[in-house]
């Protein structure tokens, strides 16, 4: 069983579902404004501050684009002092002068989405000429600016061939480290699925040939590094919904964490509980020895099987002949 916890220590904030790219692979389906119903830089900072109260430490913002949202440096402002604070970005008008006001508002590390190295490949990705050499500018004046800087590339047909360029690009432009993230059936990504999704074997050879330049350092979470972060996952969506973790937002919902404190919601929640405990049908016997794994990540084994206790197919022990290329009718007619 995974530790239990009486309330999470970090959370994920997906701020909002405005973005001004327009990604194939979209988990959010995002539109260029602000969705209706989205909660607001106000009310966000007073969760924020229960949040703190009640012994959360870090706060990790996303969206959509975080910089698209109306008060977000506000949010920042206010909560520096009280957590650690990282930001997943693309680098949309991340300019210097934005950089500073990042570095002014406490921020304490940014992670940038890069989908190639080369603007063809990144920009047929967003759909949004100009979008690569954004990018490629946000982390190299978050560097200048003293803020630490990841690089984020997710796994697809597209970016594979382009895995070790995106690393050299990383470390010329000052990034400290780049994940390599699972592809998602979510939002954009479940209708551009053929397309843009790799077979397990070709994923690992992917993995497996990764040569990172010294002195950066490289993320990922294949076999043998699975890792269920589920029992110590938090996360609210743009609308204020707690929903455990991002890649859970399209499988549940668990409740109100506006009108409700999140530590409540932990607590008392059934299938939230039952998502953390790590109570699974299979495990990987070195993944579970080495990385606390209980049965890898419940988002992809709920969305193959339908079932929270499921085996991960994206480890290589516990896939079992899935094909990954191939979304199961279950999921499709979510």
């Amino acid at each position: 069983m995974n530790p239990v916890l009486e309330s999470p220590p970090k959370i994920t904030i997906g701020v909002t579902e405005a973005c001004p790219l327009r990604c194939r692979h979209c988990y959010a389906d995002c539109a260029h404004a602000p969705k209706a119903g989205e909660v607001d830089a106000a009310t966000w900072i007073r969760v924020l501050h229960t949040l703190a109260e009640r012994g959360v430490v870090q706060a990790y913002f996303e969206g959509g684009e975080p910089l698209a949202k109306p008060g977000f440096l506000d949010i920042l402002r206010a909560v520096t002092p009280l957590m650690m604070t990282l930001m997943r970005t693309h680098g949309a008008g991340l300019d210097a002068a934005m950089a500073r006001s990042l570095r002014e508002a406490g921020l304490g590390r940014a992670l940038v989405d890069l989908m190639g190295a080369r603007a063809a490949t990144h920009d047929a990705w967003t759909e949004t000429p100009g979008s690569f050499d954004e990018a490629c500018e946000a982390v190299r004046n978050l560097v200048a600016v003293g803020i630490p800087a990841d690089v984020l590339v997710i796994l697809t047909r597209q970016t594979a061939p382009e895995l070790n360029g995106i690393l050299k690009l990383a470390h010329r432009l000052g990034a400290e480290r780049v994940g390599v993230l699972r592809l998602y059936p979510m939002g954009r990504a479940k209708r551009a699925w053929a397309d843009i999704a790799l077979p397990l074997a070709d994923q690992m050879r992917a993995i497996k040939g990764l040569r990172p330049p010294e002195g950066l350092t490289v993320m990922q979470s294949w076999h043998p590094n699975d890792h269920n972060c589920c029992w110590q996952a938090a996360a609210i969506n743009a609308f204020g919904r707690a929903i455990g973790c991002m890649y859970l937002r399209e499988y549940v919902d668990h409740g109100d964490a506006v009108a409700t404190p999140y530590d409540e919601i932990w607590r008392t929640n059934e299938l939230y509980r039952h998502i953390r405990s790590g109570d699974v049908e299979e495990r990987c016997a070195t993944c579970s020895s080495t990385q606390g794994s209980h049965g890898g990540c419940r988002s992809t084994a709920f969305a193959w099987h339908g079932r929270w206790t499921a085996p991960d197919p994206f480890d290589t022990t516990l896939n079992h002949g899935i094909d990954l290329t191939q979304l199961p009718q279950h999921l499709l007619d979510r």
